[in-house]
């Protein structure tokens, strides 16, 4: 069986964050939740559909609050009280989606976006990643229907938390999460033993799409020509020392369909409609976050100490002293 004979690994950051929790926190089979009645919310439009759910904009009839209502399919009741369980040890998390409510009986990321615009967001999505990782959970479906920016607030929120499992070092993990797109080659080659870094992977192809418009970045007609695709960007050589350093043997089916392909640089994708987004620091982040080996990709906070997000870094400061200042003048003034 492939992974069975492969080598062990553990992630690099938050490796026992669910060696250290009660057991309550991660064992969402013995989870309780609490039902409330759904005639408090009123649905106003769709927002958008997956295999598992549809979701809505809605509102809380009692309070005019505008929500977000995620209406499951039926699937399992475990995956029900694994996401609700994950939602609840999220509550209150750096732009985290917020657990309203759960009541029984149930978006596009890419607007004309500036450089500034795509560091800013992005930087904000390594908050919500950080957090969730340091949290112990991995949320396994990081792509751009599963990011909600409101524009003229300049927020995000990370939402859908379904295919989301609480990390613990040495467990094996089903690989069948993530959309195509964005799934991360351990997941392509049947590596079970991987971690947080699978998210990170997710966001790098996130990332590619919006520098070098072209989404998606990976275009794989199936999960066989996803890893092809990854392959003729990043080359063969370093997929087999990927391998070969895990252990892991390759689906005979790959044989005929991976040949031998050298890496591209990423400036082959510069082209003039994309040029004013690209610049070496962009091209340097999107290098450590797209590696084959997951070890060797940033981990989230790494990732916003990278040179690329200085301005976001500098301008919050800058906005931070001129709100403090805002406040000491007024304070004198009254």
């Amino acid at each position: 069986m492939p992974g069975s004979s492969s080598a062990s690994s553990k992630s690099r950051v938050y490796t026992d964050v669910n060696t250290w929790k009660n057991r309550d926190y991660w064992d969402y089979d013995a989870h309780i939740s609490t039902w409330r009645n759904q005639d408090n919310y009123q649905l106003m439009r769709k927002l958008g559909r997956g295999k598992y759910s549809e979701v809505f904009e809605a509102i809380n009839v009692n309070s005019s609050e505008k929500v977000v209502v995620k209406i499951l399919k039926p699937v399992k009741w475990k995956k029900i009280k694994r996401e609700i369980k994950i939602l609840e040890n999220l509550q209150g998390g750096t732009n985290i989606i917020r657990l309203v409510d759960t009541v029984k009986d149930q978006v596009a990321l890419y607007k004309k976006l500036t450089d500034y615009d795509i560091r800013y967001y992005m930087y904000e999505l390594l908050k919500a990643l950080d957090y969730s990782h340091s949290m112990g959970i991995m949320h396994r479906d990081v792509k751009p229907h599963n990011v909600m920016i409101d524009h003229q607030l300049r927020k995000l929120r990370l939402i859908d938390w379904g295919l989301a499992e609480f990390y613990h070092p040495d467990q094996e993990y089903n690989v069948r999460v993530a959309s195509r797109y964005f799934k991360g080659p351990e997941l392509l080659v049947d590596y079970k033993m991987y971690d947080y870094s699978l998210d990170m992977w997710s966001l790098g192809c996130m990332f590619a799409s919006m520098i070098f418009l072209k989404e998606p970045f990976f275009h794989g007609q199936d999960n066989y020509d996803q890893l092809v695709r990854i392959a003729k960007v990043l080359g063969t050589d370093d997929l087999f020392c990927y391998l070969h350093k895990y252990h892991i043997q390759l689906n005979t089916h790959f044989k005929d369909l991976l040949g031998q392909t050298t890496r591209k640089s990423w400036e082959q994708f510069i082209q003039t409609e994309n040029q004013h987004l690209v610049s070496h620091e962009a091209l340097d982040l999107l290098d450590r976050l797209l590696r084959y080996d997951h070890q060797q990709r940033l981990t989230a906070l790494e990732a916003m100490k990278h040179p690329y997000f200085y301005p976001v870094v500098k301008q919050s400061k800058t906005n931070a002293i001129t709100a403090s200042t805002k406040a000491i003048t007024t304070s004198n003034t009254s």
